[in-house]
């Protein structure tokens, strides 16, 4: 029977507890596959965040990035910045990885300048060839969405197709070589597991357990506020809309993904929720490439798991280096296989953190991942419905017709679609 690799990954992590639990120190050398499997997937972040923002930007529609395309950029940018506070608070607050205190293999502390000045002006390269050399992540970025956005306007009338086509090929290569990668997720995963098994036991589940409630409780929060403001801002009944959303969430609740469930969300938005047909095609294409409020969420609530396990401290500046770290990992894993372990092995070492913490959310990354799509999603379609507003490209009546259709298919014992 041939298993999904998110199967083989859960199979990994169960085998490598119990074989911790039952060998223990005996089998403690096999965490060093584990650490051979994380340098091979630290090694290609670099190179694949660069070269998805460029062609993710270099790749748009000129109208993309005209007057609709700055409203949507900004919409997706603060929804998501939202989002990681959110996820940042709620870990402080309710401290999911209080009671397990983990040593880490080497020293570490968390990279946050003393000054939220410092931490502000080391976003931004002075040379990008020492960015890339050193792997300061932030900085790649800011250097790529400038060039990426360059790159878009100069090649108006096709004079750097060459540049554009040598971008897109060089991306596919590394999101080849993640894929090879990640094919050894199983062994590295359970290696991994094998590590901390022999160090803690089985106490390590109980702040993965924590992380996941806190996780979940964060999401519905989160499309809560924004339910709420995108009913208040485009002026629509707030039970409509909810009833619009239905299936939208649905679908990807369980197929954990935001490809799977695009034209879901393409139809919907348009027959549920009178998004019009431009609007729908440009925005949400669009946030699936760029946007993702679910994993900014997810990335700033590890940051304060891993922090708290190993009793670390982290200061204000850190706290902002951390938002805007999880919002900008972000452009460049979206639609990467393996995304969201692709990013914790870009936002960990970044921030100093211990990287064998990779191994504590790597195996419960396909639960993370429902919560994940499904803010994802709800993120991307809400924009949407806020820009056709601004555009007088809403139909309000689509969301009286939604709460009659559902009001009739109660009354009636009939399922919807």
């Amino acid at each position: 029977m041939k298993l999904t690799l998110t199967t083989q990954i859960m199979l990994g992590m169960v085998g490598g507890i119990l074989l911790g639990i039952l060998f223990g120190p005996a089998v403690g050398g096999l965490k060093l596959l584990g650490d051979i499997f994380l340098r091979l997937i630290q090694m290609t972040v670099v190179l694949l965040i660069f070269g998805a923002v460029i062609e993710a930007l270099g790749n748009l529609p000129a109208n993309a990035l005209g007057r609709l395309g700055l409203k949507t950029a900004l919409w997706f940018l603060g929804t998501t910045i939202v989002a990681a506070a959110i996820g940042l608070l709620m870990g402080l607050w309710l401290k999911p990885g209080a009671g397990l205190h983990l040593t880490p293999n080497t020293p570490n502390t968390v990279k946050a300048p003393a000054k939220l000045g410092e931490t502000v002006l080391g976003f931004f390269p002075q040379n990008i060839f020492a960015s890339l050399s050193q792997g300061n992540v932030i900085q790649v970025i800011i250097f790529a969405i400038l060039f990426g956005i360059v790159l878009n306007q100069a090649n108006r009338h096709h004079q750097f197709e060459a540049v554009l086509s040598l971008v897109k090929q060089v991306n596919q290569l590394a999101v080849r070589l993640v894929l090879l990668v990640m094919h050894l997720a199983p062994i590295g995963i359970g290696a991994l597991m094998i590590g901390v098994t022999v160090d803690t036991g089985l106490k390590a589940l109980i702040p993965l357990l924590k992380f996941l409630a806190i996780y979940g409780l964060s999401t519905g929060i989160f499309l809560a506020i924004l339910l709420l403001v995108i009913s208040w801002y485009a002026k629509v009944p707030l039970k409509g809309l909810v009833n619009g959303f239905t299936r939208i969430a649905l679908v990807a609740f369980t197929t954990t993904s935001s490809a799977v469930s695009l034209p879901i969300e393409m139809a919907d938005a348009h027959d549920r929720l009178g998004v019009s047909q431009r609007i729908t095609q440009l925005v949400l294409p669009l946030g699936m490439a760029l946007n993702s409020n679910g994993l900014a969420m997810y990335l700033a609530l590890v940051c304060t798991l891993v922090t708290q396990l190993y009793q670390l401290q982290i200061s204000f500046a850190g706290m902002v280096q951390i938002v805007s770290l999880s919002v900008l990992a972000c452009l460049g894993t979206v639609v990467v296989p393996g995304g969201g372990l692709v990013a914790l092995a870009i936002i960990i070492p970044t921030l100093g953190l211990p990287t064998e913490s990779i191994a504590l959310l790597a195996g419960i990354d396909w639960f993370s991942g429902m919560f994940r799509t499904v803010a994802n999603v709800v993120g991307d379609t809400t924009t949407a419905i806020a820009i056709a507003s601004d555009e007088h490209e809403l139909d309000r009546q689509a969301y009286t017709h939604s709460t009659l259709s559902s009001h009739f298919l109660r009354r009636s014992g009939t399922k919807g679609d």
